[in-house]
């Protein structure tokens, strides 16, 4: 994938985020995408951070949006590999963040994973205190 390709991607991606606009978001990704992440792991253990097909994106992300009423990406950088985009953002909390996403050959997002620095993900990404509340 060229950059600029996926530095529009991503410009996409973060605007949608911070719009709010679950439906934008999930435009990005095929009807049967995978995502994991270790949010997903510790807020639905039954999931094993694995969430598969759209719908199921959506319901994860859809009680991410209620719990963090003030969620908010700022792209810090993009990189590029073979049919994949990594996106280096800050959160609201000002945690950094990776978004690795795998693209089918319609552009698509076939598969993806959210990467933290730090164990307590949930915590990170303020969906959840470090003493479980939120």
């Amino acid at each position: 994938m060229e950059i600029a390709a996926a530095q529009e991607f991503a410009r996409r991606w973060a605007e949608a985020w911070n719009a709010h606009d679950l439906d934008a978001v999930l435009s990005h990704f095929s009807e049967d995408a995978e995502f994991s992440s270790p949010v997903a792991a510790q807020l639905l253990p039954e999931t094993g951070g694995v969430l598969r097909g759209k719908e199921a994106i959506r319901a994860y992300w859809s009680v991410g949006l209620e719990r963090i009423p003030d969620l908010h990406f700022e792209v810090v950088d993009v990189y590029t590999g073979l049919n994949l985009v990594v996106i280096n953002y800050r959160n609201h909390v000002g945690g950094l963040v990776n978004e690795v996403l795998r693209l089918n050959d319609r552009g698509l997002v076939a598969s993806g994973a959210g990467t933290y620095l730090v164990a307590d993900a949930a915590a990170a990404s303020g969906a959840r205190s470090e003493s479980g509340e939120r």
